[in-house]
């Protein structure tokens, strides 16, 4: 058997009180508190820190995107004065792409006049421009539609040489911010046809019924409903509201008018440059009229708002209205 220790008399009166005090704790349900043993340094306890109860910091909104602007003529296509001062126009309304609604290039659609009639104007929005004067956009924000005088050239390839455009080039859809624009060739004589029931007009209904854009508008250069020189276009009354669109845009017709059928606007503006038309008597459909003045429409619109506005060269408001709903319901 291993002999047992000696007891140390020397610790016993050091140890007696941690003892004791040990054993009071254990009795009254307490941790004991650590003692520092003879000749060791004792330890610094460090009480823990009650964390503050902080401010939520409120997360910042995000600041909503402007509205795109798009800047819209229409039979504009004849090098002049009065062109002139409807671009100088469009380039002071800043927009972020311009849209035509046909006649792009007077008299007759010819390749050794569209330089003239077009770039020199609008150049700097048109992509991979290859003309005279000036450099062109780094991406595209140039989106006409063919009319009658485009087509007079043969099968208008002066024009479809002329642009960059998506799909087939004689009609198309591209996205300006929430607008999707559907661009229709309205031509008699277009290869896919150019009633509801043709191959054009079946992929329209199909591009309306598929789109997820906050804004569906259509453009064409004959306008269905008009009481300018030419008159409605009937053979292009398609459905338009029914299939999704929230609005048509025309030309045509050298004016400019605004009439609402199956509850959306239909809009004739062709006063970016051509003669001026008279209007006739207005038809069923006719909310706004006006034959005085060039101008240009401009399109402003967000997720929830579309807006738009004719205005002259001279700075008159002949129509402005704004459009609810879009992406917000």
């Amino acid at each position: 058997m291993r002999p047992m220790r000696a007891w140390n008399h020397n610790l016993a009166p050091r140890l007696a009180p941690a003892l004791a005090c040990w054993l009071l704790a254990a009795c009254v349900g307490e941790p004991p508190r650590p003692q520092a043993l003879p000749g060791a340094a004792a330890a610094t306890l460090v009480p823990s820190a009650t964390p503050a109860l902080s401010t939520p910091v409120p997360t910042p909104s995000p600041t909503p995107a402007p509205p795109v602007r798009i800047a819209v003529i229409g039979d504009y296509g004849l090098s002049s004065p009065p062109e002139a001062a409807v671009a100088t126009q469009v380039a002071g309304l800043a927009p972020d792409a311009v849209v035509t609604t046909g006649d792009n290039n007077y008299p007759a659609g010819g390749a050794d006049t569209i330089d003239d009639n077009i770039g020199q104007y609008y150049h700097r929005y048109i992509g991979q421009y290859q003309g005279a004067y000036g450099p062109g956009a780094a991406e595209n924000r140039f989106f006409p539609v063919l009319g009658n005088h485009d087509w007079q050239a043969p099968g208008a390839q002066p024009y479809l040489d002329y642009f960059a455009l998506p799909g087939n080039e004689r009609y198309y859809q591209v996205d300006v911010g929430p607008v999707r624009v559907f661009a229709l060739d309205s031509m008699p004589g277009e290869p896919d046809g150019t009633t509801a029931d043709s191959v054009q007009g079946a992929w329209l209904r199909e591009g309306l019924a598929s789109s997820g854009a906050c804004w569906n508008v259509v453009v064409m250069h004959h306008p269905p409903y008009s009481s300018g020189l030419h008159g409605s276009s009937e053979w292009m009354q398609w459905p338009f509201a029914a299939w999704g669109a929230d609005m048509v845009l025309a030309g045509h017709d050298h004016s400019y008018e605004r009439l609402a059928h199956d509850g959306i606007p239909y809009v004739v503006n062709g006063l970016g440059g051509g003669a001026l038309y008279d209007l006739g008597p207005p038809i069923a459909e006719s909310q706004v009229q006006h034959d005085g003045q060039y101008g240009a429409m401009l399109l402003e619109a967000d997720a929830h708002t579309l807006r738009f506005q004719f205005v002259t060269v001279d700075g008159a408001v002949v129509d402005d209205q704004t459009l609810r709903g879009g992406c917000g319901g």
